[in-house]
């Protein structure tokens, strides 16, 4: 796979730490790469409570919000939550909303159309505000930038309320109110917080400011989990907590929309991950957005019916279904196009277009392609005279500073460091193509186009053990920032026979043997190393996670091959 191995160093307080709460040395050394180093830090990262989340109201302009609404509540106003059309936006837009619903009849969502409407608040979006009789928007997940618009709805008689987690502008839109921690003035003590997460916060302080059970919030910290998780932030902090718990109301939900999506995810039984969420859930629910109208997601995740959730759940299915079909395609396209220019296969930074791609697939498929190619890639999607792209970033490479770079030749951009979104004008597409590859080109490192595999620590096969295995688990849940535990184990021995199996044969499964232990792995995608294998069976290293395979109702542990070299590193 060519990754470049990076073995984290040995801390040299590990003896202490294994002495300090009582741990193995691998589960004190990775708790040690995650900056935990006293007690306290390891109860607060082992055994989090919901008394660790911050106080709402440390936000800037919280009590301002809150008042707001509070008021248009008390008023009779007509309130709408402005949501944006993929998993955070959606659950964050289904969250504000139950939670308002409980104080008033006068609440309503809306969550742009991709095609029609495009990112964030939008003239669209507010005419039919404006139509709904509504006086106060609750942009969540969007609205940062959104200066022009926010100026609009106020010509319209609209306040807006901006909740967002984007990187703001250098001038930040005449609102009622702002909520975002990236604000220069927020002394907020955690950055991170994506959509749902801001909306639980938003959520949190209203029922505290009129009253109500604190249970009342608590109990869409499903939602939460399932929207942290998608957006791809990093699982610490507040994050860690809230998915943590989350994952856990996700297992017990009682909303039928979430019952129906785990039902035809085949996730109802199983024990839930974030792995689940992003891979089984997210796709499903981002699939609406990207192929149609994702309103479908909130009217899924707020209905007690459980039939029409069966339906939507179904719906959703479906979507998801063409959408693998419609990546493929265009993966398959950008992959041609790299391959057969010359100039695009030395690019540093890639931008490609066409009038052929989906505008609700390029993000994935850019995706992909960073992979593919291990390079900044924006993927544009042109329709008449205009292109609306998405960008993915690898490595460590920030991308949100790298387009701005190039926001002269851009309508409108926004997004963070690993993922970013625009809009521009067809006719400076190559325009923005030499641009972009100039400046990744000049900020870029080396080490930025090597795929980087760090390791947590090296350990030896008998040094796992059941409570090993259980201590790992509480380290979780896995994301950025917190990803799952990377081990490497040396001088491995393949035992008995390797299997190719999936139903393209793509996927290698076999056993190995170090001094008389052996293990169980699995290699995704790994086929390709199976002659190699067979023909040097010893001497293997092996870069891995560790995860408890359940099949036909007995589960046993499994180690899941991130890389392979032949002889030691």
């Amino acid at each position: 796979m060519n990754s470049r191995w990076v073995l984290l160093d040995e801390h040299p307080q590990v003896p202490q730490m294994m002495e300090l709460i009582n741990v193995p040395r691998v589960i004190a050394q990775i708790l040690l790469n995650r900056g935990v180093t006293t007690f306290d830090d390891a109860r607060y990262f082992l055994k989090p409570t919901l008394e660790d989340l911050h106080s709402p109201f440390l936000m800037a302009d919280m009590d301002l919000a809150v008042e707001r609404i509070h008021d248009a509540i008390q008023g009779g106003e007509h309130i709408m939550v402005f949501g944006d059309y993929d998993v955070d936006g959606t659950t964050a837009t289904t969250l504000l909303y139950l939670t308002i619903k409980l104080l008033t009849e006068r609440i309503s969502s809306y969550i742009p159309n991709r095609m029609t409407d495009g990112y964030g608040l939008s003239i669209e979006g507010l005419e039919e505000a404006k139509s709904r009789g509504v006086t106060l928007i609750l942009a969540v997940d969007c609205g940062i930038t959104a200066n022009a618009e926010v100026e609009l709805a106020r010509e319209m008689g609209i306040d807006v309320v901006i909740i967002d987690h984007h990187v703001p502008g250098d001038t930040l839109p005449n609102s009622v109110a702002i909520l975002n921690p990236k604000r220069d003035d927020c002394e907020y003590p955690f950055k991170e917080l994506c959509g749902v997460g801001l909306a639980y916060k938003v959520a949190q302080a209203l029922a505290e400011h009129v009253g109500l059970p604190e249970n009342t919030v608590y109990t869409h910290m499903d939602l939460v989990a399932l929207g942290t998780t998608a957006d791809i932030v990093p699982l610490r902090d507040e994050n860690r907590v809230l998915t943590k718990y989350g994952l856990d109301m996700m297992q017990q939900t009682h909303k039928s929309g979430l019952q129906a999506l785990l039902d035809v995810a085949g996730l109802r039984e199983k024990e839930l991950s974030t792995g689940h969420m992003l891979f089984l859930l997210a796709p499903r629910i981002n699939a609406a957005g990207r192929m149609g109208d994702a309103t479908r997601v909130v009217d899924l995740l707020i209905t007690e019916d459980q039939k029409k959730a069966a339906q939507l759940a179904e719906e959703l299915n479906v979507e998801n279904k063409r959408r693998r079909k419609e990546d493929t395609l265009t993966f398959e396209a950008a992959r041609d196009l790299v391959e057969k220019d010359p100039v695009l296969r030395e690019s540093k930074g890639l931008v490609l277009a066409s009038d052929t791609w989906h505008p609700g697939i390029i993000g994935i498929v850019a995706s992909r392609m960073v992979e593919a190619f291990n390079r900044p890639v924006v993927m544009i999607s042109t329709t008449g005279e205009k292109g609306r792209g998405s960008a993915r970033t690898v490595g460590d490479f920030h991308l949100y500073n790298a387009i701005k770079e190039c926001s002269d030749l851009l309508i409108q951009f926004g997004g963070h460091h690993h993922a970013a979104g625009l809009s521009i004008e067809k006719d400076r597409i190559d325009e923005f193509r030499q641009r972009f590859d100039a400046v990744v080109a000049a900020r870029a490192t080396p080490a930025d186009f090597i795929p980087k595999l760090e390791i947590d620590s090296e350990i030896e096969l008998d040094e796992v053990t059941p409570r090993m295995v259980k201590l790992m688990k509480m380290i979780g849940p896995f994301g950025p920032a917190n990803h799952h535990p990377v081990l490497v184990s040396r001088n491995l021995s393949v035992v008995g026979k390797l299997r190719t199996i999936g139903m393209e044969k793509k996927h290698l499964r076999f056993r190995v043997r170090q001094k008389g232990r052996t293990m169980d792995a699995i290699g995704f995608g790994m086929a390709h190393f199976a002659d190699r294998l067979n023909d040097s069976r010893d001497r293997l290293d092996l870069a891995y996670t560790l995860e408890e395979n359940t099949f036909r109702g007995e589960t046993s542990l499994q180690m899941r091959i991130k890389d392979i070299q032949l002889g030691t590193v």
